[in-house]
């Protein structure tokens, strides 16, 4: 699944290429990607044709295109979504679910293999959509709180990994993510937030920072065809991950076999010599 890199990649790949840019047709070719739209795909259309995109956002892994009259388009990509800007006459991809025609001469297309992200109309939704206004900032949100965050994440008894995915406390950090900056900051992510010292939770969180950062520069991380920036293209970053996908791999700094064990559905990766299992509580003790 795209995570907040990879968005942010598209986002800024779109603010590049759509924004002043009137969209004069919306072609809907499959009803699911707009499934939360609670007008339709007729809707949809009619709402945003005519409209000029001002600005692109995001906020955690959620982007919106802002529109005139204080609209916006808000998207996900989902598991396999993609925003690629096309011109007219290139070949429809194969699971193309929606085009925008702009009067820049470019198509931009909604295609989705799994059907998983989406697009909706978010009326009044230019600075942030209130469908995602529960959403906490992240990482690389200059108005990041990362004293704020880190008290919070100290005052709970539940594992750190688990807060780093809680996206109503820190948004964008996905699984790889999360893994790397446990690596990076020697903690087991099972680890309860109420066993970090202010100093180990601070570093979680600015690893979690400087990872994707590093992941940006690099145009995100793409294990298959399906995750590319709106020009079609993947980005290399998984060449530079430390603990995630490398089971058996021998860690960077000690050379202990990086271990795999299953969590929510997904994996984790860790060292099991840098990042050590954390001793359970005593019966009877918080």
């Amino acid at each position: 699944m795209p995570e907040l890199p990879e968005v942010e990649v598209v986002r800024r790949g779109l603010e590049a290429h759509v924004v002043g840019a009137r969209v004069t047709g919306v072609e809907v070719l499959h009803a699911r990607p707009l499934r939360r739209d609670p007008t339709g795909p007729e809707g949809f259309a009619r709402a945003v044709t005519g409209r000029t995109v001002t600005a692109v956002s995001r906020r955690g892994k959620y982007f919106w295109l802002a529109l005139d009259d204080t609209d916006a388009v808000l998207g996900h990509l989902g598991m396999s979504g993609q925003m690629l800007v096309k011109t007219p006459h290139a070949p429809a991809e194969r699971h193309l679910r929606v085009r925008f025609a702009l009067d820049s001469g470019a198509e931009l297309r909604f295609v989705d293999q799994r059907m998983f992200g989406g697009l909706s109309f978010a009326p009044g939704g230019a600075e942030l959509p209130t469908e995602i206004a529960h959403i906490a900032r992240d990482p690389l949100d200059p108005a990041f709180d990362a004293e704020e965050v880190g008290r919070r994440i100290r005052r709970r008894g539940s594992a750190v990994k688990r807060q780093l995915l809680d996206q109503t406390l820190v948004s964008g950090v996905g699984n790889i993510y999360a893994d790397e900056a446990l690596w990076l900051a020697r903690v087991h992510g099972e680890r309860p937030g109420d066993r970090l010292t202010r100093a180990q939770a601070l570093e979680v969180l600015d690893r979690a920072r400087s990872v994707m950062l590093q992941a940006l520069e690099q145009g995100g991380t793409s294990f298959d065809a399906l995750y590319v920036n709106v020009n079609g293209e993947s980005g290399y970053f998984d060449r530079s991950l430390h603990a995630y996908g490398r089971e058996d791999e021998p860690c960077e700094r000690c050379g202990t076999a990086i271990r795999r064990v299953a969590f929510m559905n997904r994996s984790s990766y860790f060292c099991p010599t840098c990042q050590p299992v954390p001793r359970r509580r005593r019966s009877g003790t918080g």
